[in-house]
């Protein structure tokens, strides 16, 4: 058997499975008092899915046939699958996986290691460098960032567009092209997705400096970075950048900086002790 011949059969056999743990009472029909098979029928998932029996059937015989993304959607719709289920119903039609609806990324445990690495800053974001929750050291890195409007808590739009961020860093310009790199890296993998598409011709719109070097093409990965940053709380900061990728399927990760040496060790300390009377941690809600 070729490759895609593999691919057809575990698509083939993963739809049977679907099928035949759903009832159907689950998606509003009588269940019936003589039924031969679990779950669902055929015919019932291809009504469902709004499709014709007979290209459903051959679907889940494995016939090598091309199925649009129009119709593994609404395939996956009439199976209840999850974000899960229909990212793997995508890639064994070899299509490209579409994008999640929005919904939050921020769990419990992401907020305990925020809070763990104190007095380092850090903070959980998405890979479009959103940022959804940080503790307190992170908070006044640059700036206040709870008194940022939530849509503007964004590394790549605060450092194309803020003063303050821009002013934060000794070499600016490196800093851009880096980001612009990365940017460009991770949209390889969601660019044909709407809100990113947006989302970067807003940046262009908004940073003609972020337009110029989106136009070069380069693309960056995630590699650890030196950051040598002036705080107006505390003073300079020489900085070790890291990042954990915590969640692959929603693109987050916890972002975090390291001293390089004693002086900015003694300065991260006074930066995260500021304002004792304030939450550790913000998040979005």
């Amino acid at each position: 058997m070729t490759r895609s011949d593999d691919a057809r059969a575990e698509f083939a056999a993963f739809l049977r499975s679907r099928r035949a743990r759903l009832q159907p009472s689950e998606v509003g029909l009588p269940d019936g008092t003589r039924r031969r098979v679990a779950g669902l029928r055929r015919e019932e998932v291809a009504q469902l899915a709004g499709v014709g029996l007979t290209w459903y059937t051959w679907l889940e015989q494995g016939r090598p046939i091309a199925a649009s993304a129009q119709v593994v959607s609404a395939i996956s719709r009439a199976l209840r699958l999850t974000d899960d289920e229909r990212d793997h119903l995508f890639a064994l039609a070899d299509l490209p996986r579409p994008e999640r609806a929005a919904r939050a990324c921020v769990d419990t445990p992401h907020l305990d290691l925020l809070e763990k690495l104190l007095p380092y800053p850090a903070a959980l974001q998405t890979s479009r460098f959103e940022i959804r929750a940080y503790n307190r050291a992170y908070r006044y890195l640059f700036d206040d960032l709870d008194e940022m409007p939530v849509e503007r808590r964004n590394c790549a739009v605060l450092l194309f567009t803020d003063d303050t961020w821009q002013r934060a860093h000794v070499d600016l310009d490196h800093a851009q092209r880096r980001m612009a790199a990365r940017l460009r890296s991770a949209y390889g993998r969601h660019h044909d997705e709407p809100t990113w598409q947006r989302f970067i011709a807003e940046l262009e719109q908004a940073s003609p400096r972020f337009a110029e070097l989106w136009s070069r093409g380069d693309v960056g990965g995630e590699r650890n970075a030196v950051k040598h940053l002036v705080n107006a709380r505390v003073g300079e900061l020489h900085l070790e950048m890291s990042s954990l990728w915590v969640d692959e399927s929603l693109g987050s990760r916890v972002v975090w900086f390291a001293p390089r040496d004693a002086a900015t060790a003694a300065r991260l300390e006074r930066l995260a002790a500021e304002h004792p009377d304030q939450a550790l941690i913000s998040a979005v809600a």
